[in-house]
């Protein structure tokens, strides 16, 4: 017990002194970092239109943020579990600050995308710290779980509060003001993170893997970036390049782990029933609601007319299912298991993506919101047992690892499914919109250079729209209807996902008495010091 307080944990409860406040600064911080994941889509209709963007450069100004901490996130992880987690979430938190000016001042597309990944790393650095404070300093039970239900339920119900705050925002501002909403935010958690967190809890003293974290930054990197660009008629070549590289980089970072004395990324642990299946199912899962509010933007925004407070507003809903799931969540975990719990939350979720399938042009809100609201309620269900499992089924030395997986959960996963239904919606839209095209009378008359451009995003139609005046209702409507066919077919996708991720559940996930015995085995075999070895390790 001695040992323990030593460590900033009291050891007669398994909490650290000050357990709320120590919460409430770790909560903020990753409050933080997910902001800024969704700052940007409520902007990209006026991004589009001052930079005269296509879409599959909007889509990059999406995922830039996601990108970054995606592909930064293993290898931070574990740089903050070796040298110190509070530090990590310290540094992260500084550059937050100066990474939202940089957004802010963008002055070419190209600057905010790479002002974007720079957020986005900067987040890598605090996010996935945030979750191995808590697994450090909070002990198995119902503490540690109540307190991951409320980190996973703020760090996805941010993302709806961004949308939120910067509909507010523009209501005033033009849209670099967006980029500066965590700035402020940031700052007062870098106080209180200095102030109340304890230093250097449970941290390894194995040597970082750095060639595996140089090429798992550069594996992720392509893979999210290829999904992104490839179904881009104009960057179908660089995108499938990106995924063969990809490949090949991942290939490499998987045959590192298993060859290096002290791997970044466990593979015996990676292995275990109760980590990867909550780890893919949690990617699928908040990857939809990513997804759904990606598109679900600029259909409310482009098609429904609403104006920046009006989209953000609308999405108000998921954050309400987020928060009333959560607790409901954390108690069902204990009661019913991650199984249950986690199939719960996906029917949740693809009934919400069925609403959106009737989404049309002229859709009343509350069908949308019953929509958002439905996603929002599956997410909060599905994220707390999935982060859970994560944690319980890893050792504290390598909680960084499990933190990350976690993170990647919410990054890659919404990186993945925002890319590739962004990529179907973009495809869609051009598509549709060449269709429009052949069908007219006045075909003919438009410039190869035109057609592209009217293909290009709604954005760029409205553009082309205001140069050609006598035509323009006809490139309204037909950009119109071009955005719902490609939205419809986004959600299609969002809808197959889901059903596949609730298939791995229920097939690969033990029943609640099973993942007890899973666990016990886990903790015996890392109690012992030979997961590497033992059988229990990839059960």
């Amino acid at each position: 017990m001695a040992a323990e307080r030593t460590l900033g944990v009291d050891g007669s409860r398994g909490v650290p002194p000050r357990p709320g406040l120590v919460l409430a600064a770790l909560v903020l911080a990753a409050l933080v970092c997910n902001l800024n994941l969704a700052a940007a889509n409520i902007a990209l209709p006026e991004i589009g239109d001052d930079f005269a963007a296509g879409q599959t450069g909007l889509n990059l100004v999406a995922l830039g943020c996601s990108l970054g901490l995606a592909m930064s996130v293993l290898y931070l992880g574990a740089l903050a579990d070796r040298y110190g987690r509070k530090q990590m979430l310290l540094l992260g938190l500084a550059l937050t600050v100066l990474a939202s000016f940089a957004a802010a001042a963008a002055p070419s597309l190209d600057w905010l995308i790479a002002a974007r990944v720079f957020t986005g790393v900067a987040a890598g650095m605090a996010y996935p710290t945030t979750l191995s404070l808590i697994t450090a300093l909070w002990s198995r039970g119902p503490a540690r779980t109540g307190a991951i239900a409320l980190w996973s339920s703020v760090s996805a119900m941010s993302g709806v509060l961004g949308a939120v705050a910067a509909g507010l925002v523009l209501e005033v501002f033009h849209w670099p003001a967006a980029f500066l909403l965590a700035a402020p935010i940031a700052a007062v958690g870098f106080v209180l993170v200095l102030a109340v967190v304890p230093s250097h809890i449970r941290e390894s003293t194995e040597p970082v893997d750095h060639v595996g974290g140089v090429l798992s930054v550069l594996g992720v990197a392509a893979l999210v970036v290829g999904v992104g660009i490839v179904a881009a008629p104009e960057q179908r070549l660089a995108g499938g390049v990106s995924l063969a590289l990809a490949i090949v980089l991942l290939v490499c970072f998987v045959w590192r782990q298993r060859a290096a004395a002290s791997p970044l990324y466990d593979l015996a642990i990676a292995r275990r029933r109760m980590f990867w299946v909550p780890a893919v199912a949690g990617m699928i899962v908040f990857g939809s609601l990513m997804g759904a509010m990606f598109v679900g933007q600029q259909f409310l925004q482009n098609i429904l007319g609403y104006d920046t407070l009006e989209a953000g507003l609308a999405v108000v809903p998921a954050a309400a299912g987020l928060l009333l799931a959560a607790p409901v969540s954390a108690r069902m975990v204990t009661t019913r298991g991650s199984r249950t719990t986690m199939l719960v939350g996906y029917a949740f979720v693809f009934a919400g993506f069925l609403t959106t399938l009737l989404w049309r042009e002229h859709t009343p809100y509350w069908l949308i919101g019953v929509g958002f609201f439905t996603i929002g309620v599956g997410a909060g269900f599905a994220m707390t047992p999935a982060s859970r499992a994560l944690t319980d089924a890893t050792p504290v030395r390598r909680v960084g690892m499990a933190s990350a997986t976690s993170d990647l959960q919410r990054d890659l996963g919404g990186s993945i499914m925002q890319a590739l239904l962004g990529a179907i919606l973009a495809t869609g839209f051009a598509g549709a919109f060449a269709r429009a095209i052949a069908a007219s009378p006045s075909a003919s008359q438009a410039s190869g250079e035109v057609q592209a451009a009217l293909q290009a995003s709604f954005a760029s139609a409205l553009h082309v729209a205001d140069q050609f005046p006598q035509y323009r209702s006809e490139i309204v409507s037909a950009a119109t209807q071009s955005l719902v066919d490609g939205a419809l077919w986004a959600y299609a996708v969002g809808g197959v996902a889901i059903v596949s991720g609730a298939v791995l559940v229920r097939v690969l996930l033990p029943s609640h008495s099973g993942e007890h015995i899973l666990i016990a085995e886990y903790v015996a075999a890392d109690a012992a010091d030979d997961a590497p070895s033992s059988a229990p390790a990839d059960r």
